[in-house]
């Protein structure tokens, strides 16, 4: 067993349906220039006087800025405290309304899938469907993630398993 994950759930303790609340942060306009003068330099995420004037009508946060905020909460609140081993990938990534200036978003995540790796039963795969909403309730954000969770009985999985994306191989994922 790992000796930096043995104290965390494994793949055996996760369950389909389960849903974390992940917690809160509000966005305000020095994260929103901070992190746009860096790797977003728009007009609407960078001045206020031409986001007024641009279809978001207001200074908004960048998607992928967004997309990080959500991270970090699933980092601090689910992902620390499983043998969680890394990110496979996203699929289904949806901005579904912008994210302005002093909003608050909190996000939850449910456990929509899990499986074992078709070559490496030592580790399991867990899809995390990831819904982030804004302080009126409104959806700002969806994604469903793949993450690579250390199992605790790699011998439970030595059964043949149909391939699938995101799945281990030697050297990576394919």
């Amino acid at each position: 067993m790992n000796a930096v994950t043995a104290d965390r759930r494994h793949f055996e303790d996760l369950v389909v349906g389960e849903t974390v609340n992940l917690g809160s942060t509000l966005v305000t306009k020095e994260m929103i220039l901070s992190f746009a003068h860096e790797f977003d330099p728009l007009p609407f995420h960078l001045d206020e006087a031409a986001a007024k004037r641009s279809l978001l009508g207001g200074l908004a946060s960048s998607g992928w800025q967004t997309a990080a905020l959500t991270l970090r909460l699933l980092g601090d609140s689910f992902l620390s405290k499983i043998a969680s081993a890394g990110g496979l990938g996203f699929s289904d990534l949806k901005w579904k309304k912008p994210v302005m200036k002093g909003d608050t978003i909190w996000a939850t995540a449910t456990i929509a899938e899990l499986r074992r790796s078709r070559h490496h039963p030592q580790w399991g795969i867990v899809s995390i469907d990831l819904d982030v909403k804004n302080q009126k309730g409104q959806p700002v954000m969806s994604m469903r993630l793949a993450n690579l969770v250390e199992s605790r009985e790699p011998e439970a999985g030595m059964q043949a398993q149909p391939e699938q994306p995101y799945d281990v191989e030697q050297g990576g994922a394919a």
